[in-house]
């Protein structure tokens, strides 16, 4: 008698992709500063999405997936690429010039909460009660995360300014990801949509350095080299295919939470190898993002 091998269920399939997907994007915030001071930020976005679209492209001939799409596919990829890989990605970047990182994870923790909003006002697309807790668990858990590091930051000229780029970066994502929410309504495949959004949102940040007139260069120091490629490959690649993975099977809500998830994930590494020490509230805030993701995990698709 045989038996039929268990597949994964989509909440465990999710909690995977999701847990892989934030450990990934909770290292990128240190990666970004090896780039900064040393490259114009534009350029190094070009550089970065410009490799990331070579690469995905590369991977879909490699494994014979259509490259070509139609029109209606094609929109939603330029509207994905302006919003997710030019417009957000370039406040990001400048953002961290002028703020410390975790005040962008703190704007970045919203995106679960923006994208039910988004698609509630636009699409008519309703959540469950679960899933607004869990969106507002993601937002006051790195808030009281990050919340002493922001105080003692202070907030003078430019770092409110950062906080601006920051905040302008969060909702560019949540329109983002609407885009995408287009190009899977139009049946556009994953890693192909992913590959044209990076290409699309390339072109568009490289048009905006000629016209600034930005030095473009690249220096061969090895901690810019290979920032540059682990923010391609694993940052970009690897890292936005699982999340529009995710995005698919539980919802753009879901998927966002990711975002959440990041800075507990660099203050562990920071315990882990660097001796770091927090205290009770960074536990607290910790619980609190924690449960934010059970209950987007266990909540209908959101």
């Amino acid at each position: 008698m045989t038996t039929t091998p268990r597949i994964l269920s989509p909440a465990w399939l999710a909690i995977g992709g999701v847990l892989a997907c934030a450990l990934i994007w909770g290292t990128t915030w240190y990666a970004i500063t090896l780039q900064l001071g040393v490259v114009d930020p534009v350029v190094s976005v070009v550089w970065r999405f410009g490799l990331s679209a070579l690469v995905m492209f590369g991977f879909c001939m490699a494994t014979r997936r259509q490259v070509r799409m139609n029109r209606s596919q094609h929109l939603a990829a330029l509207g994905q690429g302006a919003f997710v890989f030019a417009a957000s990605y370039g406040f990001v970047y400048a953002a961290e010039e002028r703020v410390a990182s975790a005040v962008v994870a703190v704007m970045f923790a919203a995106l679960a909460f923006l994208n039910l909003a988004l698609f509630r006002i636009v699409v008519g697309q309703k959540a469950s009660r679960e899933a607004w807790g869990g969106a507002l668990c993601g937002v006051l858990g790195v808030a009281v995360l990050s919340g002493g590091e922001i105080l003692a930051a202070g907030l003078d000229r430019t770092a409110l300014t950062g906080v601006a780029f920051a905040l302008v970066a969060t909702f560019s994502s949540t329109l983002g990801n609407y885009f995408a929410w287009r190009g899977q309504q139009a049946q556009a495949p994953i890693a192909t949509a992913t590959g044209w959004a990076m290409a699309y949102g390339t072109g568009m940040l490289a048009l905006y350095g000629f016209v600034t007139g930005v030095e473009w260069r690249i220096v061969a120091e090895p901690s810019y080299l290979l920032s540059l490629l682990y923010l391609s490959l694993f940052g970009s690649v690897i890292a936005f295919g699982l999340y529009f993975s995710i995005a698919r099977l539980k919802g753009y809500a879901t998927a966002s939470y990711i975002s959440a998830l990041t800075p507990p994930i660099a203050m562990l590494v920071s315990v882990l190898f660097e001796g770091a020490r927090f205290g009770l509230s960074a536990l607290l805030g910790l619980i609190l993002v924690l449960a934010g993701q059970l209950l987007l995990i266990r909540s209908p698709k959101a």
